[in-house]
């Protein structure tokens, strides 16, 4: 394709692998479009903190047209897409179709419930801040439910926090919750203890983070325990309740469930019949095109390239700003670029105020200097000073006074 300025670039979902994609077009003569449900991108790896009243929800928010603001070629809509015309080659949305010479889809993934959508209502995930701000109203809610309940097996029940899925994001959660209840709000209530509350964390797998090593996985578990936090490995959640989950025959009755298990990518793959993997990402190319479809791309949780990416930020990142990079040198007649490659940086989870694990390649960190260089890689990872600011100060405070000052129920 010959440049142009008129050349049109549509990127569907301004997550880290659109946002990357755009601003890898800031100098390319181009006409960028960017289109997302939201007027917001979201750093998805804190979700949980909002989630459990560490930092508020717009210290991990951005507004995209704030984001993109000075980038003079790029537009941002706001809308949802409900179709896709290959051969016409525009985007249907809302109330707008937008024209496309090529097209980025950056969508991401949402829940899955493993053939049973019924369970979100009572398990909700942490995919978005809407998600986060009714986790932790169901959280808050519990602990002032049990102050005023009158019957033991009430109290009992409302006190009991259950976390299904042992990746990052389920053992991050166990262990604010444990906090929370051993330390934010240990002197707050009069007629319970919330020390006595009852944290348990369910895996299906063998072990919990099966990203990471054996041995940084037993530490997990470890610190986990340390904390108060029930491990259940090899359980599997056969049904979720309003007031609990079943294990077969073994039930936990619970009003505050928190899905963290699985995912499954948006309907993208549908909306151009394009050819996808068992979690519904699209099957693409080594440049990252759809197969048939030289014009089209997929990136993030989107796309499943021929050699396996993990679904994290930084795989998101690279993989946009390669797309961006690619339609560039496209429209402007450079030579092609190699096939993209997957660089991996490392593995981070933390467990609690002062207790993580990392894999940096062959290093491996734990405990202290875990969290804090878990903390630095996060922190840097946020966009904009005052974002980055507000929440290392929010951390500090939380880290000297075991308290959070997020604990809204709205």
């Amino acid at each position: 394709m010959t440049a142009s300025a008129h050349t049109r670039v549509v990127i569907i979902g301004a997550g880290f692998g659109g946002l990357e994609a755009a601003r890898a077009l800031a100098k390319a003569p181009v006409e960028v479009t960017i289109i997302d449900r939201q007027n917001h991108q979201c750093f998805q790896p804190l979700l949980y903190q909002v989630a459990t009243a560490v930092i508020s929800p717009a210290d991990i928010a951005w507004p995209i047209r704030g984001i993109l603001r000075r980038q003079q070629n790029a537009r941002v809509v706001m809308g949802t897409v409900i179709g896709i015309d290959e051969t016409a080659r525009v985007v249907h949305a809302d109330d707008i179709d937008l024209p496309y010479d090529y097209l980025v889809l950056s969508t991401g993934v949402t829940h899955s419930y493993f053939g049973h959508p019924d369970w979100e209502e009572s398990a909700p995930g942490l995919k978005t801040l809407t998600d986060a701000i009714e986790v932790r109203r169901r959280i808050l809610l519990a602990f002032e439910h049990a102050e005023t309940a009158e019957k033991e097996k009430d109290r009992r029940r409302l006190l009991t926090f259950v976390i299904v899925g042992g990746g990052p994001t389920g053992v991050e959660m166990a262990g604010a919750i444990a906090e929370i209840a051993r330390q934010t709000l240990r002197f707050d209530f009069r007629r319970i203890d919330p020390r006595s509350s009852r944290i348990v964390l369910i895996e299906a797998g063998p072990r919990i983070l099966p990203t990471f090593s054996e041995k940084l996985s037993a530490y997990a578990k470890r610190s986990l325990e340390r904390m108060g936090v029930e491990v259940m490995t090899g359980a599997m959640v056969t049904a979720c309740h309003r007031d609990g989950v079943s294990l077969g025959e073994k039930r936990i009755d619970s009003e505050s469930i928190v899905w963290a298990a699985g995912v499954v990518a948006s309907p993208a793959a549908q909306w151009i019949e394009a050819e996808r993997d068992r979690a519904g990402r699209i099957k693409v190319g080594p440049d990252l095109s759809v197969p048939g479809h030289p014009e089209i791309f997929a990136v993030g949780d989107t796309a499943a390239p021929l050699t396996p990416v993990p679904g994290i930020a930084p795989a998101a990142k690279q993989m946009g700003r390669y797309v961006g990079q690619l339609i560039r040198a496209r429209v402007e007649g450079s030579p092609a670029l190699e096939p993209f490659v997957y660089r991996h940086a490392g593995d981070l989870a933390t467990i609690g105020r002062k207790s993580a694990v990392v894999k940096l390649r062959r290093i491996e960190l734990t405990g202290f200097i875990g969290w804090l260089f878990w903390s630095v890689a996060h922190i840097y990872f946020l966009i904009g000073i005052r974002n980055r600011f507000v929440v290392a100060i929010t951390w500090l405070w939380s880290y000297l006074t075991y308290q959070r000052g997020a604990r809204l129920i709205t």
